[in-house]
């Protein structure tokens, strides 16, 4: 039986305690929104409500769902993160692939890598970046969102490496049966790189699901602005003159603080009920086992 030290035991019990203790300093803040966004106003005013709701209540849910600002954001926030992630994955991959070759295969791999890095290392800066996709006429359109980031380098090194880590063999028996680099790219590596995949897949997700600053730089109209814009807008700078007549009377009934912090769960809501699917090849090593030596 292998045998755990005393200090050995004192460390893993005491390591458990504190990464115990910082998940639920992340997960109460998201806990005391739920309950918020499930009590009655008075109830929030009065400062009543701490993890569990007040008055249970479905009235700031009926509002933003109601409300077609919201929707109309939380559509473009899907097309959004349909087209970013198909074009970030597919050239993420492509790219990925001929870099994870060594010198004798591809001799300009260095110089390509550098390159990618460079981009890291020195950006051009807001200004430029703004106006080259104002002169490409992107702006105010859905392709603003998606086109300026379409190649994460940060993804293509986390693939590069993924790819590096497979085993030669498989590749080699696939060029002797005749197959080519882009067969052998889409038949071996991709099928063996679900866990490498399903991470830089959900770091794109969440990337473009999360992000806010582009749509208020790079959407002219507010109903062109995604769901995190959208609710950085009325988070930040709520402003009672945007609001219908019929909207404030529902507002004098669940307060604005109820109806932000139901617009904030109906946000994360998506990216939450996606990460138990993903987080599996996380821990799941599908190379494992594919080659005996």
């Amino acid at each position: 039986m292998h045998h755990i030290s005393p200090a050995r035991r004192v460390f893993l019990v005491a390591n458990a305690a504190f990464l115990s203790l910082l998940a639920v300093l992340c997960f109460l803040p998201l806990v005391h929104v739920l309950a918020v966004s499930f009590s009655e106003s008075a109830a929030v005013a009065a400062g009543q409500v701490t993890f569990w709701p007040v008055d249970f209540t479905l009235k700031s849910y009926d509002f933003i769902i109601s409300r077609p600002e919201f929707m109309r954001s939380f559509v473009i926030t899907l097309e959004r993160v349909l087209l970013g992630t198909a074009i970030n994955m597919l050239l993420t991959i492509m790219i990925a692939y001929p870099l994870s070759k060594d010198v004798r295969t591809f001799r300009m791999r260095t110089f390509y890598v550098w390159i990618f890095v460079f981009t890291i290392l020195f950006a051009g800066g807001l200004v430029p970046w703004y106006m080259t996709i104002k002169y490409t006429g992107l702006l105010d359109s859905v392709w603003a969102l998606v086109i300026p980031g379409a190649v994460p380098v940060f993804n293509v090194i986390l693939l590069l490496n993924f790819f590096r880590g497979l085993p030669k063999e498989l590749e080699e028996s696939c060029f002797i049966d005749g197959a080519g680099h882009l067969r052998t790219l889409w038949t071996i590596y991709v099928p063996l790189s679900l866990p490498g995949l399903a991470t830089v897949g959900l770091f794109t997700i969440v990337g473009h699901w999360n992000a806010w600053f582009d749509g208020l730089i790079l959407m002219n109209k507010p109903e062109h602005y995604p769901l995190s814009s959208y609710l950085q807008t009325i988070i930040i700078n709520f402003d009672f003159s945007h609001v219908k007549q019929e909207d404030l009377y529902k507002l004098a009934s669940i307060s604005t603080r109820t109806s932000k912090a139901a617009q904030i769960i109906v946000g994360a809501l998506p990216i939450l009920l996606a990460y138990p699917f993903l987080q599996k090849y996380f821990v799941k090593g599908i190379v494992l086992g594919s080659v005996k030596e």
